[in-house]
């Protein structure tokens, strides 16, 4: 998967004779380990899912109504992974992290995944992840109890080189093309959920990487 990868600083240093620099690196990691490991992130989260059952509770899905999850920081969380190798990335230790099949589930939206279920939504993963991929991450999600879904979709190779938002896009217009009835899409990244056919979105918090 090609990831454009940076800290997110949650706050601005202000330096005297220096107004324009940029927070420390140390110091922005200790922040981000801190909203992490604080249960910020967990509260958030316990928050947004309220928010989205609550949308999604109003809408009676048809045959063809469908939530599309994004998988990475919104179905498994590889928070301790980066946590232990710095928050950096080394594209063969993510590659081999993936080929694991561990990834550990992220509580909030595995309830959202199952609340949507029992609504009669009918469910589809859609990650940035590579074809090579498909087998480890169809293992993980089944490992983690996401045994009930319409189809896992990740990058062919003709579409390496695609943006995440132009990738995610075409993906949603072709399910829409095929029948689907988007009713919403839910992500850690802003490129998850903007461009067409993307229902109502749900942000999940990421303040480790951005994707674009």
């Amino acid at each position: 998967m090609n990831k454009t990868r940076a800290i997110f600083f949650l706050f601005t240093a202000i330096l005297i004779g220096c107004s324009n620099a940029p927070l420390n690196l140390e110091i922005a990691k200790q922040r981000v380990v801190k909203y992490y490991d604080s249960g910020k992130y967990d509260s958030d989260l316990d928050e947004i899912v309220k928010q989205a059952e609550n949308k999604f509770g109003s809408i009676k899905p048809g045959d063809s109504t469908v939530v599309v999850f994004d998988i990475d920081e919104t179905i498994f969380s590889s928070y301790e992974f980066e946590k232990q190798i710095g928050f950096g990335y080394v594209e063969s230790m993510w590659y081999n992290y993936i080929m694991e099949s561990k990834d550990p589930l992220i509580k909030q939206t595995k309830s959202l995944y199952d609340f949507l279920l029992s609504k009669g939504f009918k469910i589809i993963f859609l990650t940035g992840r590579n074809a090579d991929q498909y087998d480890a991450t169809y293992k993980n999600l089944i490992y983690d109890g996401f045994t009930k879904f319409d189809t896992l979709i990740v990058r062919q190779p003709a579409e390496y080189d695609f943006t995440a938002l132009k990738f995610k896009s075409i993906k949603r217009v072709e399910l829409t093309n095929k029948g689907y009835n988007i009713a919403g899409t839910i992500g850690d990244q802003y490129s998850d959920l903007e461009g067409p056919d993307h229902g109502v979105q749900v942000k999940i918090p990421n303040y480790i990487y951005l994707i674009k």
